[in-house]
């Protein structure tokens, strides 16, 4: 079975988020989950962070948007990955592993 654009997006996102040696998973929403849950969730040095992967020029849904929000309202970090901004990753997840920015807490 042929991947998926988003499938990509995933399996570039969880590439950088082993590299910087993260934790991670992927919520199960269906059944007893929450809808609209970013498709990946990670601690970084401490630092809560939650990624929800788009195929490009696709848009989160209404519940991703509530989601993420949420997420930032409680002063936890959410991006939106794409194929594109896959340089946006790395760089949130470089400054979480960056000790001289992350003592600060």
């Amino acid at each position: 079975m042929p991947a998926t654009p988003e499938s990509k997006v995933k399996a570039a996102v969880v590439k950088l988020i082993k590299q910087y040696g993260a934790y991670y998973f992927f919520p199960a929403t269906h059944g007893y989950g929450r809808s609209g849950v970013p498709d990946i969730i990670c601690c970084v040095k401490g630092k809560f962070l939650a990624i929800e992967c788009k195929a490009q020029g696709k848009l989160p849904t209404a519940l991703q948007d509530r989601e993420i929000n949420a997420i930032r309202t409680a002063q936890g970090i959410a991006a939106v990955a794409r194929e594109s901004n896959l340089d946006m990753i790395e760089q949130i997840l470089k400054e979480l592993t960056d000790d001289k920015k992350s003592n600060n807490t």
